[in-house]
């Protein structure tokens, strides 16, 4: 920490110039450790995980300041990757519980509604990136391999197809 008893996790909205002149003390901590986190398209939301099993959705309301929008509690064990697509507004998640969620919002009942992918690993996932479209993303894990999963529509869930295994636990993805 920073300082004892204040949390070393900050963050700093896009808005923020560099002319600007802020002391620490001015900006507002939302968590005191960050597991992973992504930001929405223009920068005004942050989804993250505190170190446990909950994603939470901040938005940017005021200088400074996040306002807790959304708490989701599908995971059971700690997440361990989010990513936020900017077009589809899609977020994917991963977990230690060896599965994933495409979480999508409901403009209706303003509700983010889980889409659960079993992505059929005996280790933790560890992270996971959204392809460029939007239309497929890729979970790494510590089974050695690769899951690349897509939608299904005729079954309406997200289906996992795992690449051929690497030496090690994969700890990052990313699309070329």
């Amino acid at each position: 920490p920073l300082r004892p008893g204040i949390p070393s996790v900050f963050f700093f909205s896009a808005h923020t110039h560099a002319s600007e002149t802020t002391s620490m003390a001015e900006f507002t901590p939302i968590a005191k450790n960050v597991t992973c986190h992504a930001w929405n398209k223009d920068g005004s939301k942050v989804a993250l995980c505190p170190n446990n099993n909950e994603i939470r959705i901040y938005s940017f309301s005021k200088p400074n300041k996040y306002t807790l929008e959304h708490t989701l509690k599908e995971h059971d064990q700690l997440v361990s990757g989010i990513d936020w697509h900017p077009e589809t507004n899609q977020i994917v998640s991963c977990s230690h519980d060896r599965n994933a969620y495409v979480w999508t919002y409901d403009n209706t009942t303003r509700k983010w509604i889980p889409s659960l992918c079993i992505l059929q690993i005996n280790r933790a996932a560890t992270c996971v990136k959204w392809s460029p479209l939007g239309n497929k993303f890729a979970v790494g894990s510590g089974a050695t391999i690769v899951s690349v999963c897509h939608f299904q529509s005729e079954n309406n869930w997200w289906v996992p197809k795992q690449s051929p295994a690497h030496d090690s636990t994969v700890l990052a993805v990313a699309w070329h």
